[in-house]
């Protein structure tokens, strides 16, 4: 049981990288954008056959957030200079980089065993340092990772309090109030998109690391994971400023991995119900805070109708009295 949750705490920091990209395009950009199913994918397939390859895994990881950012500029150019939907344009692109995703890794499915890796490497420091196996494996990977994902947290909240970042969040709120200022908003969503995706691809590269495959298959319904985290986290944790906002991003993905971990151990669920798990964890998010909602509005009318019949009973007791004292100096 213990096992089982640390490494969903440790799988849920790691996904939460990702989590914020889906933030970026969903919330800050308002942009439907399904290219998050190819460009994990894509992240991990980069990151695994340059360190099959032989080339250093910080390398690798770092390349695939290159190649994450180039298919998230396609999908903003689809968008922007082709004018087509924003849904289509991910989806198009998300089918694309299936066939892509195949070429780089020339088969459906790259094994990581006995391969050097970002988190073989946090073993080694960890032993360097006194550390034994057990302890190196478990307690290096989750303060790296979490050191890691803090980062790009933190760097998220720095971009979007930026001149260009307060560009990009006003385009996705009101992109003809930001246009009349002369802002290019085509270049914003490009940019915007790009960054959202080099996060998600960088997150695949971890993920596959840290599974020690990479599959052609690994990112279907990645965007419905990183909808629940978004979701989850604002619903729990709230969003009245942009750092309490990834704070709770962050927060959701490590919620919905020791969720989805938890209800694994039923014994009437198998591995292969993880989607339709996804789906239900998703559909409780949405649904509960409209009834929550429901029920403080019907509260608060409730309420406001006691008080007004309060209202209306001590202005009668008022007349009345009032009507007493006339009749008796009469």
């Amino acid at each position: 049981m213990l096992t089982a949750m640390v490494g969903a705490i440790e799988s849920g920091i790691i996904y939460a990288i990702m989590a914020l990209g889906v933030y970026l395009s969903f919330r800050i950009l308002d942009f439907p954008d399904l290219t998050v199913d190819g460009s994990f994918v894509t992240g991990a397939a980069v990151a695994a056959t340059l360190i099959v390859s032989g080339v250093n895994p910080l390398v690798a990881t770092c390349l695939a957030l290159f190649i994450g950012f180039a298919a998230g500029c396609m999908t903003g150019i689809l968008h922007t200079v082709g004018k087509i939907n924003a849904l289509l344009s991910g989806i198009l692109m998300m089918i694309a980089l299936y066939s892509i995703n195949l070429r780089i890794m020339g088969r459906s499915n790259v094994p990581l065993l006995n391969q050097k890796t970002i988190f073989t490497m946090i073993q080694e420091w960890g032993a360097k340092f006194g550390l034994d196996s057990a302890a190196a494996k478990t307690w290096g990977i989750f303060v790296s990772m979490a050191v890691l994902t803090l980062l790009f947290k933190f760097f998220t909240d720095w971009f979007l309090q930026t001149e260009i970042g307060l560009a990009i969040r006003a385009t996705g709120d009101n992109p003809r109030m930001i246009r009349s200022l002369s802002a290019n908003t085509n270049l914003l969503i490009v940019l915007g998109l790009g960054l959202s995706n080099a996060m998600v691809a960088f997150s695949g590269a971890l993920i596959a690391q840290y599974g020690a495959f990479a599959d052609v298959g690994m990112g279907i319904g990645m965007i419905i994971i990183g909808l629940a985290s978004v979701i989850i986290g604002e619903a729990i944790f709230g969003t009245k400023t942009i750092a309490r906002t990834t704070l709770a991003v962050v927060g959701g993905s490590i919620i919905y991995r020791i969720v989805v971990s938890l209800a694994l151990r039923a014994q009437f669920l198998e591995t292969g119900d993880v989607k339709l798990i996804t789906a239900c964890i998703v559909i409780l998010a949405l649904v509960m805070p409209q009834i929550v909602r429901q029920q403080q509005k019907k509260k608060r009318k409730e309420q406001k109708r006691r008080e007004r019949a309060q209202v209306i009973a001590i202005s009668a007791n008022g007349k009345g009295e009032s009507d007493v004292a006339i009749k008796s100096d009469l």
